[in-house]
């Protein structure tokens, strides 16, 4: 009886393995490249509200699980040392309630990137076989901004996603905080500044947003002259939510309200009908994907090898992103949240396409006539956002009349 159901459990597993096999050969694309922009996981809030039920932020909750532990250094973008972090310094001159710094990456974050670099694993790794099981400097490439939870974001995904095996040191790239790219830099662009810096205070004075942040602050008993906005309401509502922490009860009330008026803030911020804004808040990201993309179509990179480029973000770098390509639905990225680009190549025609998916879900870029877009289709969609370097340094120093703005 054992052999029997054993046989048969082997069979069923060996048509499993077959059929996953003739998938990946019946399929005309052939995966080339995974570019894959993640936001860090769940944290500490960046504040608290004031004057509300104050929640305990202890170092307890700061715990690293063995399991996302590897060996890993983190270097500058040509490989030297580390560059100095004044926006994770201005966290350290602060302390939350409970002995914790303001915006650190907590167990649960951990086990969210963790996870992320799980759900990598099974796709790139078991269903079908793009990357090496283990960690291999040559293979993939990391990049995270400069500050502490986007660097252990970094590193618990790749725990995940090669189970801790490791050929080498894992080197996460960072770059000095004026030179930033992987968010947009209001400090190190003036013109951004200039443009984007004013409406951010004055999302929170739009009519009806204005009205009902009052209607909040009265609920929660916060004094009217306190400075609080929704996105600052939202960030410590979710992150209490995260971590089973209480919430004012008036707050459970207002809960979908508070999500609905912070998105309206950053949609007012970034502006996706202005082209300038969004090209200054992702075009040199964006230049960046697409010369990888065409790095490796030409055979023109140093790391021919390369498979993979993962880089460690945030939710104000996914937001931007999404609504360039035309795909932002309206919701705050969650706490691990991804946008992957796959690059393919046609088997027949060795015509290349790019795939988008955002937290897994497919993506259909408007101007692209199909899920797997046509290269020229996909380039065409992100020119009108793309800066090169040299260009988008010329554009941030050039600070415009504010009388024409």
């Amino acid at each position: 009886m054992w052999a029997r159901v054993g046989l048969m459990g082997s069979v069923a597993l060996g048509s499993l393995f077959w059929s996953q096999k003739n998938k990946a050969e019946a399929s005309p694309y052939e995966l080339k490249l995974v570019q894959v922009l993640f936001r860090h996981g769940a944290r500490t809030p960046l504040k608290s509200i004031p004057d509300v039920l104050e929640a305990q932020w202890v170092p307890e909750l700061l715990a690293v699980p063995a399991h996302t532990e590897i060996d890993y250094k983190v270097t500058d973008l040509q490989g030297g040392p580390r560059p100095p972090a004044p926006v994770e310094d201005s966290y350290r001159a602060k302390i939350l309630t409970g002995g914790t710094y303001p915006g650190q990456l907590t167990t649960v974050g951990m086990q969210q990137l963790y996870d992320l670099g799980l759900r990598l694993r099974k796709k790139y790794i078991q269903e079908e076989p793009f990357l090496t099981p283990s960690f291999n400097p040559k293979d993939v490439y990391i990049r995270s901004t400069n500050i502490v939870r986007t660097i252990e974001s970094a590193k618990c995904l790749v725990a995940g996603l090669f189970q801790q095996e490791q050929t080498g040191v894992v080197s996460i790239l960072t770059d000095k905080a004026e030179r930033e790219i992987l968010y947009p830099n209001y400090h190190g662009c003036k013109l951004l500044k200039q443009l984007i810096g004013h409406r951010w205070a004055g999302s929170s004075t739009l009519p009806d947003i204005a009205a009902d942040l009052q209607i909040i602050q009265k609920s929660l008993g916060v004094d009217p002259h306190q400075r609080l906005d929704f996105i600052l309401i939202r960030d410590d509502m979710v992150a209490r939510e995260t971590h089973g922490l209480p919430l004012p009860t008036a707050l459970e009330n207002w809960r979908s309200l508070v999500e609905q008026r912070a998105v309206d803030m950053i949609y007012h911020i970034y502006e996706p009908s202005n082209r300038q804004h969004l090209q200054l808040c992702v075009g040199p990201l964006f230049n960046i994907l697409l010369t990888n993309i065409e790095d490796k179509i030409q055979g023109t990179t140093s790391k021919p090898d390369r498979k993979m480029f993962l880089y460690s973000v945030h939710d104000t770098t996914l937001m931007p992103c999404l609504m360039a390509l035309g795909v932002f639905d309206m919701k705050w990225p969650p706490y691990a949240a991804d946008i992957t680009l796959e690059l393919y190549q046609h088997r027949q025609t060795n015509q290349h396409f790019v795939k988008v998916s955002y937290i897994g879900q497919d993506q259909k870029i408007p101007g692209c006539s199909d899920v797997y877009c046509p290269l020229h289709e996909f380039k065409k969609a992100l020119a009108v956002y793309t800066l090169p370097d040299e260009h988008y340094y010329t554009l941030c120093d050039s600070v415009e009349d504010r009388s024409k703005l």
